[in-house]
């Protein structure tokens, strides 16, 4: 198994990063969350999860290793296989997942694209013992670190990253200002990459 991979980012995609390792790139499929860290030509260390098919091996990347282990233990559900388990991770942080576990909280789970009613009742049931009590003491269901006022500067310095030209970073904050503005707390930088990057996608 690959524990984790470390270097120099070679690439950026909307979902996938390319991270330099004794001279091979490694492609590496990560959350908007995690991918907004991340810089060309900068250091990096991803905790990693190997998944194999038939047809493929697919390495996942993360911040920390506590999102790999949720990922990894959400896979344990059944009918939740890797994109639906990133997707749970890219919607809300470890801790938020384990809250919603272990409170019975339905709406937390059907916020993730892909879980209905059904399945979210499903993974309640099937998820309870295996995730574990949350880690932390906060409320918040956000993924990632909060982001203050700040959010702007980092949200427009992760499009750069991406490849994007000043112009299409400048108009995808722009669209996604308001959704900022009207959140509840401090604005994820994670989710507002999620939905900069769904602006751009639809601009193209």
């Amino acid at each position: 198994m690959i524990a984790f991979v470390s270097g120099p980012v070679a690439a950026l995609a909307p979902d996938s990063a390319v991270v330099e390792v004794g001279g091979i790139g490694i492609a590496v499929q990560c959350s908007p969350n995690t991918l907004s860290g991340l810089r060309m030509g900068q250091q990096t260390k991803l905790a990693t999860s190997l998944v194999v098919r038939e047809d493929s091996l697919t390495l996942y990347g993360f911040a920390d290793d506590d999102e790999r282990g949720t990922f990894e233990l959400l896979q344990t559900a059944s009918g939740v296989g890797p994109r639906l388990a990133q997707a749970m991770l890219a919607t809300h942080s470890p801790d938020a997942l384990r809250r919603a576990i272990a409170t019975g909280d339905e709406k937390t789970l059907t916020a993730v694209p892909g879980i209905g009613k059904r399945g979210a009742q499903k993974l309640l049931l099937e998820l309870k013992d295996r995730l574990g009590e949350p880690l932390g003491t906060g409320t918040g269901t956000g993924i990632g670190a909060p982001v203050s006022t700040g959010w702007r500067d980092q949200l427009h310095a992760a499009l750069i990253g991406l490849g994007y030209a000043t112009r299409e970073a400048d108009e995808a904050v722009s669209a996604v200002a308001p959704q900022a503005e009207a959140a509840e707390g401090t604005p994820q930088v994670g989710q507002l990459l999620k939905a900069a990057l769904q602006t751009l996608n639809r601009a193209r």
